[in-house]
């Protein structure tokens, strides 16, 4: 497609990445034309310019100063003056890129010498710079280098010729003013290095910017032919004045010398006399003056560097006004073609004496813009259009776009203390006294020093701009105006920059007498405004004018008409926004650019300037019902959020709440509205780092709803909806973009204000032939598989690349998006700074939000809060007192205080009106409390009535009840009245009363229920009389209120009143949905424009709020907390359509979103949401229902399996899911091959499938290569696992196999793929390190225990065999000493032996352990233990066999391998193995040879030198050996003696354990005999101590246990003892307890055996017992004494009756016992036993009773016991006095006691009659004993002969005498008659006490003779026997002696 241009300007070849030569072959420059000024150096003209030029600063110096050499070829403005001309209509559109917008269609044109320049067309793989701009449009303007051009060969073969038509008439395409490094930073054309060529060559030209006329001058020759034309036409013949100014002008030209030049005012002024006036010039003298005008300004014929003339308006406003008057909707097209070329020569041209601001610029865009809009050739449009999209482009593209962080430096004077306005003022001061000389000004008063430009506020754009004074009025050309000289203008306008649409027709004229006042282009300090500052406000006025365009209202159906001149401006200005915000984003992103003012310091941010009109725009058409106006809506709106997002934090949340989210919810809206919503939000989940902002910007704010989570709810139910197919209405009007009706009068929608481009992602082929309705559940689903695409990329990112490697790609260095415009190095460098170094760098407290850290704990601590927040809102909203527990709980309310609670109702959004109406209306004093602070809060100062009244009903919805309503009114009146003391009102009860009556009226006027009769005016009037205390309030107060309620009711802001209900015939006709809509949008447009105009109210009062604060997203943990709050919407959202369609397409991007959801719940290990997917995926390959199976169940099973490889390190307990669908496809396997298989999933055991099986295609692609090599790839690499990882998968593994085993148990071939998968992997991660392996097969040991007890021998046997062969494998690797894997790793053979109840799989453990033993016997190490477990586990085992085996096994090692057991620690294991087999009682044979195995222990190991030696890193202790060996094996002993069931057996273990210690003991330590006494002696009376002993079975074993072994072993350890007591008597104290614990028992043969071994113990060792022994023996006398004395008998408690219960009647049997010897041990005492409770059962004192009984006889065995003691010689000359005194201390007390219970007999009458015993109780026998033995030893101590008895006789005496007399008194009380027994208990005492008296000394005798006498003569009174008369006479016989009566 090679079309040609119908200009004659050269248009810039193609150049070559960093080559700024190369010119196509036919523009070259001609030797006449001066060369332009230059344009910036890296500048691109980011309208048209499709191709990448990038020069760097050399061949910018190269271009600055080389003249390109002539060439033969004239470039001439190539603009015919006749109609035949212009463009014809296009005939082949050029094919665009479907992302851009659309742009006008190429118009071919002929081909002239010299006026025509091609361009090449953008070929593949080029750069492109604005996808978003209107390019390649019909005015493009290529740059010409200014270097010597390269011949057009040298052009790439690849690049095409064909080029877009232009219609501007300048040789020269203007570029943006970017400022070169270094450069002065002003905007001058000789400041670039891409030159305009010219038709003259100079070598002096583009010196600088202070030699503006040093460049070659415009041949004068171009300019004759067509003043000669003016000179010769008619409208010169007519007018004098016209033909004068043209003579003149031809006249300089032919003067040569640069006259023409000199005088371009006498040039411009025929021009302007033909132009001004288009009613009464001829078209073709039009055409032609404007054709010559347009060279000319291309030229830079006009222009004037420094400045008018005095008093005159400068030359550029001159000629735009000028031409802009010579168009008017009646123009021809040819006139309106050559207008917007001219115009276009005007705003495009870069010189610097040409250019146009503010009022000048506007008035021509608005030119421009009426061509487009009323112009009805479709040329003329095109034309028109892309002249605008020029111009706009060029406005933005010269702003200067600084460095932000060189004014971030500049700002940081802060920092020391100065205000950056002083610090700003400072450096002015500075600036201004370091000048050495005045500043040069040009025309415009442009400053040419490199400065940062005055500040300047939006108030001083409405002042009029004194360079717009220009002629108003159209010249006359009449014969009366001749003169000589140039005419001067008589009448001159101000063309003020509008207020309103910028626009609009200028104001209306207004004359002006003076010269312009140039004050408007002088900063406050005086100084010329800069032109970059200019530059600045004419983009500002330029889009903020687009913007007020796009904002007029469409109200009628004739205005919504896509034909019609209001739709189509909308559209234009639209996509000129459009344009703007994709190619010059980085315009407002920049901080840095700032508006100035003209009268302050300050400085507004160009974004802070403009986003109010954006945003107003887009609230504005957002809800407009034209798809067009929405679809480009939609477009911007996603340029705002994809670059502005940081900048607009606050509009962007109120545009997406507020609109388009509400869109997809809204019934009303189109499903084409839907879908264009939805294709923003797929973009923007597209975006990580825009998604994850989103999030932590909106979502964890707690002022801001949570749009994050909003849009996924809502986009995943809009997937699962079925919408019904759009109406034929929705169609018509979705598709009336592209279809225009033919014939139709009024002008055609152009092609380029279409909007297919725009809407490309909802036309993609994946929409082809889909119904609307089927598209929009596509894209939410692929909404939803986007975001899940993104948080999975973000996740997985390295979490500092954000912040070290600068922005994401999305945004670059100041948040432009990096596609849209080319790389330009030079003009706009990718700056590698973080984005919050923009933030705050303009002043004013209106600066973008800030930019912070992304404190993940900081930010989800808010999403927390605000969850909590939204919770407490929900329970008050429910029910109101609980919700204002909750929040005051969780420190949302401070406190419970009114003013507290009042606060929070009155400033927090989300609570219901109705509640806080309900709460605060209850009468309870807390309520009524906090319902007045609440009003106390309003402010009603200054409101009249009705609008305080209503103020105060929008806080609270009023409640029904008139009490409560009662309460409000009262407490409204009072507040209005105290603040409006100056009312109508006499007091509070006026405004009470008017109050009741107003919200009357408002229910009586509005309420539709209402049937009855309205109130009128004089009814309301009348109601109200005599209410102001008697008084009537004014009629006409009274009437404006009535008619102010009637008007307007009083109703909830937020309150949506209900569509009125039409019947049938009342709907006739009536698009009730499109009514609809419009009044839903209309409320929604206005609640936006609301809370918009609130914001910008705000800021211009300096309000801030902290949460306007932008986060910018660096960290991955943010997705975690995104994923919780939206993963059931994405699992709802993707699990709906994947389980309804079987289009592969659909299921393949459901899985997509399924792996990405996996990836992210596994990588942050959330364990819901990670089984909720997994199990969905699970469930979706129907593995569990064959039958049903589809293509899509099979991508989802290798979906499953691609998860399993990718993520499997973190997939933790879901492994079981995953490895379910193995087994299950192993399953289908074997199913599809002819088998029968038991179903895992059927939830019945067993069951085998009968259903059909999958389909043959499914079935041949299940067992395909792919899917069977991914399957067994999750076993193969599962060594590629983590440890943690490895632990789950062998975990979920073991489960599935049991469940196989579990569901085909009972089949003869059941299913072990698990099993044995279990087995390989086994062999797979053999090599993992120890730690890791011990963590594994903790799960396989407890699996293998399950298996290999399975009832299936089959199961069984398989198992044990890959047991075997695991643990043949493993025992190959060597252990090191003190571990115990082998241990752990044979386990599962012990546990299988012990619980498998098959004797075959018992033999077979046995048969694995020996070939073990056979094959890896050197290997065993912990190993040994385990095994010896199994045979101590067989000897149990009831058959002979599986025993005979294990003991076989035994002895073999013990025979063959007991070195090896020696050395690895294992002989104890051996020990207590044999020891087992002991115990055996169904096999005695075994037992007894075990027996002597274990007493052949002891010789061999003493043999054994192993048994000698420490294990390597061991120290070893004195008696380690002993311990290690012989220890063990006297255990072993000991575990036959207690357990052993063969009585016979435990005879030959107590004495093989006897013989032993007494055989070997003399080599014992004292340690080790210590150890055998703790260990093994000792515990075997441990049974003492218990009443019962679970080791037996019955009491009866027990017993005869006690009587045999028991007795058996007290009497040998009595006997070791003797043996051995020099080494054992430090541990007499143990043995003693022993015999304690034996005698103090219930049962009396237990007792009296314990004191005959007590007695015998004594006996035999009475000569070895030290002092210190004694002291222990006597210490456990005195503790038998105490614990068998009977204290309880005083106890008044036991000599109560109690009633006897029926249910203890059995307990007086203590059966078992009473048949059998069993331990019954008493509680010890120490000093007193605790008083029994005051209340106890009938059988508690029973069992008192016989304890009681038992003490006593108890006391009575060692009262004699103690006697036959003490009557033994040895003991009583071994024992020490002190401690036979110890003796005669506690019989002394057991007398007392007896005798004081037998003294009390009313004590021992009560006992009798509660049953204590059947006679009446006494002690007669113990207190008789007792004191029998005391006078005995008394007697015997006294006549001790021993010198230590000698020094205690008087000590002896002093307790005897006493004694003896108490005894005799007690002796002569006894009624002989009634106490026979009590007499001849005691006559052996008293004849003792007798005769021991008698054997006194003579002192003794003397001293106590007294005492006894009378008691002695008393008894004689008494029948006396005889032993006792003659124990009498001897006293007598003595005391005669003693006094001298008698001779001895």
């Amino acid at each position: 497609m090679a079309e040609t241009q119908t200009n004659g300007h050269a248009n810039g070849a193609h150049n070559e990445p960093g080559d700024a030569t190369a010119v196509p072959a036919n523009t070259l420059p001609s030797p006449s034309t001066p060369i332009a000024a230059e344009v910036p150096a890296a500048a691109v003209d980011t309208a048209s310019d499709d191709i990448e030029s990038k020069p760097t600063p050399v061949d910018a110096q190269v271009a600055h100063n080389e003249i390109a050499p002539a060439a033969s070829t004239p470039i001439g403005l190539g603009i015919s003056e006749s109609a035949k001309d212009l463009p014809p209509s296009p005939s082949t559109p050029v094919a665009l890129d479907p992302a851009d917008i659309a742009t006008p269609p190429p118009v071919p044109s002929k081909t002239d010498e010299g006026e025509t320049g091609v361009r090449p067309a953008l070929q593949p793989g080029e750069a492109v710079e604005s996808r978003g701009s209107l390019q390649d449009v019909a005015l493009s303007r290529a740059p010409t280098p200014a270097v010597a051009a390269r011949p057009a060969s040298a052009r790439p073969p690849s690049q095409s010729t064909s080029t877009l038509p232009s219609a501007s008439s300048s040789p020269s395409r203007p570029a943006s003013a970017h400022p070169r490094p270094g450069g002065t930073g002003h905007h001058s054309r000789r400041s670039s290095a891409a030159t305009t060529l010219s038709l003259a060559s100079h070598a002096g030209a583009g010196a600088g910017a202070s030699q503006p006329h040093a460049s070659p001058q415009l041949s004068t020759v171009l300019i004759m032919p067509p003043l000669q034309t003016l000179v010769a036409s008619k409208e010169a013949r007519k007018s004098p004045s016209f033909l004068v100014a043209a003579q003149r002008a031809l006249d300089l030209c032919q003067a040569g010398g640069g006259a023409a030049h000199a005088h371009p005012r006498d040039i411009f002024e025929p021009l302007r006399l033909a132009i001004s006036n288009p009613q009464t010039t001829s078209v073709p003298i039009l055409i032609t003056s404007l054709d010559l005008l347009a060279k000319l300004v291309s030229h830079s014929f006009f222009s004037e560097p420094h400045g008018p003339p005095k008093g005159l308006s400068p030359l550029p406003d001159l000629i735009t006004h000028t031409i802009t008057l010579s168009y008017s909707e009646a123009s021809p097209p040819q006139v309106a073609l050559q207008v917007v070329k001219a115009l276009m020569a005007v705003v495009l041209s870069t010189d610097r004496g040409m250019l146009v601001h503010q009022s000048s610029l506007l008035k021509a865009v608005r030119t421009v813009y009426n061509v487009f809009l009323l112009s009805n050739d479709h040329a003329n449009q095109v034309v028109a259009q892309g002249g605008l999209t020029q111009m706009v482009q060029h406005v933005f593209g010269r702003v200067v776009r600084p460095d932000p962080r060189s004014a971030m430096r500049a700002s940081q004077s802060a920092a020391s203390g100065l205000s950056e306005n002083e610090a700003r003022r400072q450096a002015e001061e500075e600036e201004a006294r370091s000048r050495a000389t005045p500043v040069a000004e040009n025309g415009n008063g442009n400053a040419e020093a490199n400065e940062d430009g005055p500040k300047m506020t939006l108030e001083s754009f409405s002042a009029p701009n004194p360079n717009d004074d220009i002629p108003a009025a159209p010249a006359h050309l009449d014969s009366d105006a001749a003169a000589a000289g140039p005419p001067l203008p008589a009448h001159t306008i101000s063309i003020p920059v509008p207020n309103g649409d910028a626009l609009d027709t200028p104001e209306p004229v207004q004359a002006s007498g003076g010269p312009a006042d140039h004050e408007g282009h002088l900063d406050v300090n005086g100084r010329p405004v800069p032109t970059e500052e200019l530059f600045v406000k004419d983009a500002f006025l330029v889009f903020r004018a687009l913007c007020k365009l796009s904002m007029k209202a469409l109200v009628t159906e004739s205005e919504r008409d896509l034909r019609s001149h209001a739709m189509r401006s909308k559209l234009l200005s639209l996509h000129l926004v459009l344009t703007i915000l994709k190619s010059h984003v980085d315009l407002f992103n920049n901080p840095a650019v700032v508006i100035p003012s003209n009268s302050s310091l300050e400085m507004t941010p160009f974004l802070q300037a403009t986003k109010q009109y954006l945003c107003f725009s887009l609230s504005r058409n957002a809800v407009s019902p034209v798809t067009q106006v929405f679809e480009l809506c939609t477009e911007i709106f996603w340029c705002v959020i994809k670059s502005l997002r940081a900048q607009l934090k606050k509009e962007i949340e109120v545009l997406l709440s507020e609109i388009f989210i509400p869109f997809l919810e809204m019934r009303h809206s189109t499903i084409r509205q839907k879908s264009l919503v939805l294709a923003v939000f797929i973009r923007l989940c597209q975006d990580p780092q825009a998604l994850v902002e989103i999030y932590i910007n909106y979502d964890c704010d707690r002022g801001v709803g949570n749009i994050y989570e909003r849009l996924m709810n809502i986009v995943s139910k809009i997937g699962q909806t079925h919408f019904a197919p759009p109406s034929k209405e929705e169609l018509v009007q979705s598709g009336a973009g592209s279809k225009q009706a033919s014939g139709s009068a009024g002008p055609a929608l152009p092609g380029s204000l279409g909007t297919t481009a725009l809407v490309a992602d909802i036309n993609a082929p994946q929409y082809a032939g889909l119904p609307p309705e089927v598209r929009l559940r596509r894209q939410s689903l692929e909404c939803l598989v986007a975001a899940l695409k993104s948080l999975a990329a973000w996740s997985s990112s390295n979490p500092q690349r954000q912040g070290d490697e600068g922005p994401r790609p999305s945004i670059d260095g100041v948040g432009r998006h990096q596609g849209s415009s080319s790389n330009l190095e030079l003009a706009t460098p990718s700056l590698p700074f973080d984005r919050r170094e923009l933030s705050g760098m303009a002043s004013g407290g209106t600066t973008t939000p800030d930019i912070g850290e992304d404190d993940v704990g900081r930010l989800e601590s808010a999403k927390q809060r605000k969850t909590m927040l939204q919770e407490g809102i929900k329970k008050f909203n429910f029910k109101p007192k609980r919700g204002i527990d909750y929040l005051v709980e969780h420190g949302f309310i401070k406190s419970k205080a009114p003013q507290d609670i009042a606060r929070f109702l009155l400033h927090n959004d989300g609570l219901s009106k109705a509640m806080i109406g309900e709460y605060l209306g209850e009468g309870d004093e807390a309520n009524v409390a906090t319902m007045h602070a609440f009003v106390d809060m309003l402010e009603f100062t200054g409101l009249n009535f009705t609008d305080a009244l209503r103020m105060y009903l929008q806080t609270f919805r009023l409640p029904g009840e008139a009490q409560k309503i009662d309460r409000f009114m009262l407490k409204f009146a009072e507040r209005y009245i105290q603040q409006n003391p100056s009312t109508h009102f006499a007091n509070a009860g006026t405004a009470y009363v008017l109050a009741f009556s107003v919200i009357m009226l408002n229910t009586d006027a509005h309420n539709k229920n209402l049937k009855t009769k309205r109130m009128t005016k004089p009814e309301f009037v009348k109601n109200n009389r005599g209410i102001d205390d008697g008084k009537d309030l004014p009629e006409e107060f009274l009437g404006e209120l009535y008619d102010e309620i009637q008007s307007n009711e009083i109703k909830m802001k937020d309150e949506v009143e209900a569509a009125p209900a039409t019947g049938a015939l009342a709907a006739v006709g009536r698009d009730l949905q499109r009514e609809a809509y419009f009044a839903q949008s209309e409320t929604m447009a206005n609640k936006t424009e609301a809370m918009l105009k609130a914001m910008v109210r705000q800021q211009r009062r300096g309000v801030t709020r902290g949460a306007e604060q932008f986060y910018s997203a660096s960290r991955l943990e943010h997705v975690r907390f995104m994923f919780e709050v939206a993963w059931m919407p994405f699992l709802a959202g993707i699990s709906g359509p994947l389980q309804e369609t079987d289009a592969m397409d659909v299921v393949e991007l459901c899985l997509d979103g399924l792996r990405a959801a996996i990836r992210i719940v596994c990588l942050f290990d959330m364990e819901l949401e990670r089984n909720a997917f997994v199990t969905t995926l699970a469930k979706f390959t129907f593995l569990n229902n064959l039958g049903e199976m589809r293509p899509k169940n099979m991508e989802a099973i290798k979906s499953l399996l691609d998860i399993a490889l990718t993520d499997g390190n973190h997939l933790k307990a879901s492994w079981k899911d995953v490895l379910t669908c193995v087994s299950q496809l192993e399953r289908m396997q074997l199913i599809s091959s002819g088998m029968d298989v038991p179903d895992m999933g059927s939830g019945r055991r067993n069951t085998v499938s009968k259903g059909k099986g999958p389909a043959g295609e499914l079935a041949e692609e299940a067992m395909s290569s792919q899917v069977t090599v991914a399957a067994d790839k999750v076993f193969a690499l599962s060594q590629n696992l983590s440890g943690s990882a490895i632990v789950d998968f062998v975990q979920a593994l073991s489960e599935v196999s049991w469940e196989e085993i579990q569901s085909s148990g009972s089949s003869t071939r059941p299913r072990l793929f698990s099993l044995q998968k279990l087995v390989e992997i086994s062999y797979y991660n053999m090599g993992r390190i120890r730690l890791e392996w011990s963590n594994i097969w903790l799960i396989l040991g407890e699996h293998f225990n399950q298996v290999c007890c399975h009832n299936n021998p089959n199961v069984s046997f398989f198992a044990l065999d890959a047991l075997r062969q695991l643990a043949m494998n493993f025992l190959e690797k060597e252990e090191l000493s003190h571990f115990r894997f082998q241990k752990d790793f044979l386990r599962p053979f012990e546990y299988t032996i012990v619980h498998n109840p098959n004797s075959d799989a018992r033999e077979m453990v046995l048969q694995c352990l020996h070939q073990m033993i056979q094959a890896r016997v050197q290997n065993l190490r912990s190993g040994w233990r385990t095994m010896f477990g199994v045979f101590s586990a067989a000897s149990k085992v009831l058959t002979e066999r599986v025993a005979g085996h294990a003991f076989e096994l035994v002895t073999l090692v013990h025979r063959e391998h007991f070195a090896l057991v020696v050395r690895y620690g294992a002989f104890a294991d051996l020990t207590n193995c044999v020891s087992d087999f002991c115990k055996v009682s169904k096999f005695q044979k075994i037992s007894l040879q075990a027996i002597e195995m274990i007493r052949g222990l002891v010789p061999k190991i003493i043999n054994n030198p192993d048994c000698f030696q420490t294990p390597a890193g061991e120290s070893k202790g004195p008696d380690d050996v002993m311990l290690r060996y012989w220890l063990p094996v006297l255990m072993g002993f000991y575990e036959i003696i207690m357990t052993g069931e063969d009585m016979e057996v435990r005879r030959v273990a107590l004495d093989c354990l006897f013989d032993t210690l007494k055989t070997h003991g003399a080599g014992f330590s004292t340690e080790f005999w210590e150890a055998v006494c703790t260990h093994v002696l000792f515990p075997m009376f441990g049974i003492l101590t218990a009443k019962t002993d679970v080791r037996f079975k019955s009491a009866e074993d027990l017993s005869v246990w006690l009587s045999t072994t028991l007795i058996s072993a007290l009497r040998d350890t009595i006997d070791l003892y003797t043996f051995y007591f020099a080494q054992l008597q430090r541990y007499l104290d143990g043995l003693l307890d022993i015999l304690v614990a034996c005698i103090c028992q219930e049962n009396d043969t237990l007792a009296r055996i314990g004191t005959s071994c007590f007695q015998q113990l004594l006996e035999s060792n009475v000569t070895k017992l030290s002092p210190e022994n004694w002291e222990i023996i006597v210490t456990a006398f005195v503790q038998l004494f105490r614990t068998t004395t009977a204290y309880h008998l005083f106890d008044d408690v036991l000599a109560r009756e109690v009633a006897p219960d029926p249910t203890d009647a059995a307990a007086d049997d203590d059966a078992p016992f009473n048949k059998f010897v069993a331990p019954a041990p008493l509680a010890k005492v120490v000093d007193r036993p605790a008083p029994l409770p005051e209340r106890i059962t009938h059988a508690e004192q029973r069992r008192i009773f016989k304890q009681i009984i038992v003490k006593c006889v108890l006391q009575l065995l060692l009262i004699e016991t103690t006697h036959e003691l003490l009557q033994n010689d040895d003991v009583y000359n071994t024992i020490p006095a002190e401690h036979l005194l110890r003796f005669m201390g506690v019989l002394d007390d057991s007398w007392r006691f007896a005798r004081k219970f037998n003294a009390d007999k009313d004590l021992r009458m009560r006992l009798w009659k509660v049953g204590f015993m059947k006679q009446l109780p006494n002690l007669l026998k113990q207190e008789s004993s007792s004191a029998a033995t005391l006078i005995n030893v008394l007697l015997r101590m006294y006549r001790d002969p021993r010198e230590a008895h000698k020094a205690t006789r008087g000590g002896v005496l002093d307790r005897l005498v006493p004694l003896g007399t108490e005894i005799i008194r007690d002796f002569i009380a006894i009624d002989a008659e009634t106490q026979p027994r009590n007499v001849a208990a005691w006559s052996p005492v008293v004849a003792d006490i007798l005769r021991g008296a008698c054997a006194f000394d003579d002192a003794a005798f003397e001293e106590h003779v007294a005492s006894l006498y009378p008691l002695v003569a008393d008894l004689l009174a008494r029948e006396l026997g005889p032993e006792m008369r003659i124990a009498a006479r001897d006293f007598f016989l003595r005391v005669g002696v003693a006094k001298g009566i008698i001779t001895q």
